[in-house]
């Protein structure tokens, strides 16, 4: 048998559940039913489910030690959008919502256009148009 090549889950682990929770919200993402108490939050996404859970929950279900994470943890995430201003808008009102900006929307050298930003806790996102990657209803 082999590993499927899919991604159903991502769950971050935060320091302050209510805050992330709140700040995920913000950004419009609709919060799921499956999120019944308050140890843990779901939010669906075009195909995945993001999950928030606290970091000291999160590294003793993986049987890891729970150490503060480096500034930058070197995985990313990204939302690919339509257009170059759908960029620059989605970093405005993730900024709006508490985020910190990494990078400012910009032209890449792959013939696109991207920023980044960091949520409550440190997860980077990458907001990206690629013109080569065409979009459907589903995003």
């Amino acid at each position: 048998m082999s590993v499927p090549a899919r991604v159903n889950l991502v769950t971050f682990g935060v320091s302050d559940l209510a805050r992330a929770t709140a700040f995920y919200q913000a950004l419009g993402w609709p919060l799921a039913s499956a999120s019944v108490d308050s140890e843990v939050s779901f939010f669906r996404t075009g195909g995945c489910i993001v999950g928030l859970w606290g970091r000291d929950n999160l590294a003793a279900d993986a049987h890891v030690p729970a150490t503060h994470p480096q500034p930058f943890g070197s995985t990313s995430l990204a939302i690919n959008v339509e257009s170059s201003e759908a960029v620059t808008a989605a970093l405005d009102a993730a900024v709006s919502a508490g985020a910190t900006l990494c990078k400012t929307g910009e032209a890449t050298n792959w013939g696109g256009f991207s920023g980044y930003f960091a949520d409550l806790d440190g997860h980077h996102w990458e907001v990206a148009h690629n013109p080569f990657w065409p979009l459907d209803a589903e995003g």
